[in-house]
């Protein structure tokens, strides 16, 4: 790539917090990280925010990039390596200098500052692209107002561009499966019944893709994959319907299928999305205590669940680390009288079975550098987590180890967060094809007639 042909990238901040290490998406371009960027990490490093860390991180990684060059040489651009394919610089720019020298904004507010560089370069390097990347919308708006050519989002991250794309982890066929089918090669292995059928007849199909049709017989979950055929197992509608934990019943069939994935002792993920009031938490809570109390598959509970403000405000609550999270578990302390509502003593049954089912409320904060063996762990509204938090959960499970992740992808409350660039979106995609994995989206409102109307209607 001739020098011509590469690109200038000005990263704005919030993409070096999103993602620490994104200089390295660019190598074969030229990158720009504005003298402001810098002051503003500079701010952030200290904080108790929980981006703190990932500003840290950033420094670090412009740290071993310019250790040893000069003022000059830092000014220009230090190459990112001496591969060809990697022929791109990152540079540092002083962007303070620049208010006199362009028609722009006459404060200094960081963003503005930011600005005022970008229009500047755009005047030095062209006919060279200069691109403003910046996950912030407004900053966007506010730069192609001023006369910024080329502004776009960071989107190496995002593995579909749309979240209606997401996989639902089922496929819903128009009549009757059967008369899709036709004849297929069909054999019982041990109680179960398996058809083998021709791939042409699937479209992308994954490891434990749920099957259903429209006329509420079949039912069936995909197994294997080969070059030419899909080998699925015959569930039956009825037979997902009739699934129990904890005296709970599915109320409908993607509850069924939800059910089906958590109790099933070969998948170790379960990905529960959909919106409130579907039926995510009570499902695994009574998955979770089936398992733990009744079959005694596993030894304990862990409830965890990230909070925007959790690192500020933790820590001023009274109580233990438990008694501390229970304002933000309360979505699961519910589900727990509403499972029990019909006992003689209510509170007496939700104190036997916390002790008996060994149930923890964990922080996700003191998640890190832990090994979990042999528990049921349940990951709530893991929508407002990124992939990399998501990961840090996913990386302590040792053997024996279950894992729940549910979340809404409309109720998110992270600001550095979209429904496409969410941890959970990325896990769904990532893990889809993962044989120890099952994702369900859970369709439909069950929590009240009123909350239905509310999701449907607002």
């Amino acid at each position: 790539m001739g020098d011509s042909d590469r690109k200038v990238f000005i990263l704005d901040t919030n993409i070096l917090l999103h993602e620490p290490l994104a200089i390295y998406s660019f190598q074969e371009h030229d990158v720009v990280i504005p003298m402001t960027v810098l002051e503003e990490l500079d701010r952030i490093k200290d904080s108790k925010r929980d981006v703190a860390r990932d500003a840290r991180v950033a420094i670090r990684a412009l740290e071993d990039i310019f250790h040893d060059a000069t003022p000059e040489q830092i000014a220009a651009g230090i190459p990112f390596s001496n591969q060809a394919n990697h022929s791109g610089t990152i540079a540092i720019f002083a962007d303070y200098e620049v208010a006199e020298t362009v028609h722009a904004f006459m404060d200094k507010a960081g963003d503005n500052r930011i600005l005022n560089g970008v229009l500047y370069l755009q005047q030095e390097y062209a006919p060279r692209e200069v691109v403003l990347i910046t996950k912030d919308i407004n900053m966007r708006l506010r730069a192609k107002g001023a006369g910024v050519y080329n502004v776009d989002d960071y989107r190496s991250d995002q593995l579909i561009d749309d979240v209606s794309l997401l996989t639902k982890g089922f496929v819903k066929y128009p009549g009757r499966f059967w008369d899709v089918v036709g004849e297929c090669h069909s054999e019982n292995r041990g109680r179960s019944t398996m058809h083998t059928l021709p791939i042409s007849l699937f479209d992308k199909p994954f490891v434990n893709q749920y099957l259903i049709d429209e006329e509420g017989e079949f039912a069936g979950r995909i197994t294997q994959i080969e070059d030419e055929t899909v080998t699925m197992k015959d569930i039956g509608q009825e037979r997902l319907m009739h699934r129990k934990a904890w005296g709970i019943h599915p109320k409908n069939v993607y509850q069924g299928m939800a059910l089906d994935a958590m109790l099933d002792p070969e998948i170790d993920l379960v990905i529960l999305t959909g919106p409130a009031g579907c039926g995510k938490t009570i499902l695994a809570m009574a998955a979770a205590l089936e398992q733990v109390i009744e079959k005694g598959m596993y030894d304990k509970i862990i409830v965890t669940r990230n909070t925007p403000e959790i690192a500020e405000s933790i820590g001023f609550l009274p109580g233990t680390e438990e008694e501390k999270m229970m304002p933000w578990l309360a979505a699961v302390t519910d589900t727990m009288e509403a499972l029990h509502k019909n006992d003689v003593c209510t509170d007496g049954s939700m104190k036997y079975i916390y002790d008996k089912a060994n149930i923890q409320f964990k922080s996700i904060n003191f998640m890190r550098g832990r090994s979990i063996q042999n528990a049921f762990v349940l990951l709530d509204e893991c929508q407002n987590l990124t992939a990399s938090q998501i990961k840090t959960i996913i990386t302590r499970c040792g053997e024996g180890t279950k894992l729940v992740c549910s979340g809404n992808l409309a109720q998110i409350d992270s600001n550095y967060l979209s429904p496409v660039t969410s941890g959970l979106t990325y896990i769904v995609e990532r893990f889809k094809n993962f044989e120890g994995s099952a994702n369900v989206y859970l369709n439909g409102v069950v929590r009240s007639r009123l909350a239905e109307f509310a999701e449907e209607n607002l």
